[in-house]
């Protein structure tokens, strides 16, 4: 094994974003065709989408700080096919015949964004492999018990694992990958100023207003606007219910030894239990892990950070040292959908991944782009126009911190 570090943990991922020229802010009068607000993967990919539907648009995609900068680029970079509850709630609140086709369209997600990677020439680490979701506990394993009857009677892809060896049990999902999101977001928006497409960094959206986007140094007048903030939709004031925003944590390690990656094995690790551990290793070797208790900022405080990094040092599934340790902020729903749709005539919002965007992400893109050129597919529930309403603030925010603090109670309980 690597010689352990004795300098404290970098408080970043161990990412390699690919080259990216630095974009100017906006300044003066802008007009497009299209503006999209957020150069994470959701904006990069709309735009991506619509360029290559219609090379005619003048399209430009702006961002408070620039591509990559908030979940897109903080994530642990586990692409998998999640979107909503869990599939046996998702048979109980859509139906066998809509929860059976919201998962196949995310393991088709998975399949996309692989593609997109080698649309992009991509070096973003990408491995193509299978994904488990364990159980730590006896209560777990009955959870998951639940969840591969719903998967048997769906007729889908997904079986327990019979000798599921450290775990209590295992499911497997045959449709899934790894890679670092970071480099996958900047080669993005690389070929996005290949394709001649103008980015702006450095400009925060300070007002939407009847199709003009106000920045601090000048304005953006398009015909339709998407707005992509994910967990950053509170500050512009839309109407599209609560996308609260939650701090999640994740540690990465330095290299492990042979003998401990062979212990691992090669596919990502989700517990069943929510907030309990899930990890992957990258293909140098690293562990990267996230999980644990989450903040609503903007009132967390430090310490809050270093007791969720600790909890996560704590579960290591073998022992390492921790090189990298971060926070990344997304957007979650009550009902655990995203919002992907209409606000008005012009304006179009996509966010609320719920922690599960990286493969999603990409899909929005397409979808999107299909709408805006009028050849949107069928809608899924998720394509709405806004959630429901969480207690994120003001007198009932307390009833909403208590609930995640039970949460993680029980993933520290039941989980790994």
């Amino acid at each position: 094994m690597t010689a352990p570090s004795t300098a404290p943990p970098a408080a970043a991922p161990p990412w390699r974003p690919a080259d990216l020229r630095a974009a100017a802010p906006v300044r003066g009068r802008v007009t497009a065709d299209v503006a999209i607000v957020g150069a994470g993967l959701t904006g990069l990919a709309t735009a991506y989408h619509l360029v290559r539907r219609d090379p005619s648009l003048d399209v430009v995609v702006l961002d408070a700080t620039g591509p990559a900068a908030g979940a897109s680029g903080r994530g642990t970079g586990l692409v998998g096919p999640r979107i909503g509850p869990a599939i046996d709630k998702a048979r109980k609140r859509f139906g066998d015949e809509t929860a059976r086709a919201c998962y196949l369209a995310s393991e088709d997600w998975v399949r996309r964004t692989v593609d997109l990677v080698g649309e992009l020439g991509a070096d973003c680490g990408l491995t193509v492999g299978g994904q488990l979701i364990v159980a730590h506990s006896d209560r777990a394993a009955a959870t998951l018990a639940r969840q591969a009857e719903a998967y048997r009677q769906l007729d889908l892809d997904v079986a327990p694992v019979e000798r599921p060896g450290r775990f209590r049990a295992a499911l497997r999902h045959p449709v899934a990958a790894t890679l670092d999101p970071a480099a996958l977001t900047t080669a993005l928006a690389a070929e996005l100023d290949r394709l001649g497409v103008r980015r702006f960094d450095g400009s925060p959206v300070l007002r939407l207003s009847d199709g003009e986007l106000t920045c601090p140094a000048g304005t953006v007048r398009a015909g339709r606007t998407v707005v992509a903030v994910n967990g950053f939709a509170r500050s512009l004031g839309l109407p599209v219910g609560t996308v609260a925003p939650l701090q999640l944590h994740a540690v990465a390690t330095a290299p492990l030894s042979p003998e401990a990656r062979e212990q691992l094995g090669t596919e990502a690790v989700i517990d069943v239990t929510t907030l309990a551990p899930y990890y992957r290793l990258t293909p140098d070797g690293r562990l990267v892990m996230g999980g644990g208790p989450v903040n609503i900022p903007p009132t967390t405080r430090a310490a809050e950070h270093r007791r969720a990094w600790d909890w996560l040092a704590r579960r290591l599934p073998v022992p390492a040292q921790i090189t990298h340790r971060w926070t990344g902020q997304v957007g979650m729903t009550g009902d655990d959908l995203p919002v992907v749709g209409r606000i008005d005539d012009r304006t179009w919002f996509a966010g609320g991944c719920c922690g599960h965007g990286l493969a999603l992400a990409t899909a929005t893109g397409g979808h999107l782009a299909e709408a805006l050129t009028g050849d949107a597919p069928p809608p899924l529930p998720w394509h709405r126009s806004k959630a429901p309403w969480l207690p994120v603030a003001g007198p009932a925010g307390p009833l909403l911190q208590g609930y995640l603090r039970l949460l993680a109670r029980r993933a520290a309980r039941d989980g790994g």
